[in-house]
């Protein structure tokens, strides 16, 4: 598999990978610039030269993978008997620097559970974002491909569920899912809200609706056994607070934002959490 495949299969598979190119070339080395190769957690496609030069842009691959970094970095190594290769020697004579980047392959699930006026609306917009994105609704005729087509083309990967009992497709979906529960139906409101509680491995669970809606609601998840810490998994109503309109348009920008936010929030309470640095690599 060369590495444009193998690139293809990481997004397909949602998997992390490195991309390894040769940006520069001084003197003799064993690949031209411009020559790429992928590394992944357990396997490498392609090559930029075999010897210590491909076996430390791996190793070196995987180190920023382990830490997911999301920052490139160039790594600069000479190929003469001189070096003080750790993977064997290569004498060619001369000086190779690596570009490797880390790949954006690992998309965030979101679902929208009601694809009535503010569900499409807000699709619209979530459709143009690097995500996986699940549209639900118990009625068939929100999913049709017609009234569907604003969202094709974007660099979302759409996933549409018919699903007359929607909770049901909830259980389907993958552990850190964000949740946007706009149904038609508050009896089907109801029952997201529960299953979602019942689940603690998702991400932003977010309601729409009056805060009068939303006590009707603590009672009865109360009633299904839902103490109060559980309840302030749910964010309602959703949406940027100073954004006050109605129309569903609007609505959908707030609810955008306010996701957009979360998810920035997320992924830099991530990167705080790992080491400052990565484990330095001088040139050779």
């Amino acid at each position: 598999m060369n590495w444009l495949r193998a690139l293809q299969h990481l997004q397909d598979h949602g998997l992390p990978g490195v991309l390894v190119t040769v940006a520069a070339v001084r003197g003799h080395a064993p690949r031209e610039a411009g020559a790429k190769m992928v590394v992944g957690a357990e396997q490498a496609w392609d090559s930029v030269g075999g010897g210590n030069l491909e076996a430390t842009a791996t190793e070196r691959a995987r180190a920023m993978l382990k830490v997911s970094a999301h920052t490139p970095e160039l790594l600069t190594l000479r190929l003469t008997d001189r070096a003080g290769n750790e993977h064997g020697r290569q004498c060619c004579g001369g000086e190779v620097t690596l570009l490797l980047e880390p790949l954006q392959t690992v998309r965030p699930h979101v679902a929208i559970f009601g694809v009535g006026h503010v569900g499409l609306e807000l699709g619209r917009i979530l459709a143009r974002l690097p995500l996986h994105l699940h549209l639900v609704d118990s009625r068939a005729a929100q999913l049709t491909p017609e009234r569907l087509a604003p969202l094709q083309g974007g660099e979302a990967r759409l996933a549409v569920h018919h699903a007359p009992i929607p909770e049901m497709t909830l259980h389907d979906l993958p552990a850190g899912t964000h949740l946007l529960i706009l149904t038609h139906d508050h009896a089907e409101d109801a029952a997201l809200c529960d299953a979602a509680l019942r689940r603690r491995d998702l991400g932003f669970v977010g309601l729409i609706g009056s805060s009068v809606k939303w006590l009707r609601f603590q009672e009865q998840l109360r009633r299904e056994g839902h103490d109060d810490a559980a309840l302030t998994r749910i964010t309602t109503p959703i949406g940027v607070p100073d954004i006050s309109g109605k129309a569903p348009a609007v609505i959908a920008v707030s609810v955008a934002a306010q996701l957009v936010a979360r998810m920035e929030h997320d992924a830099a309470q991530a990167t705080s959490s790992l080491p400052s640095s990565l484990p330095s690599v001088r040139p050779q």
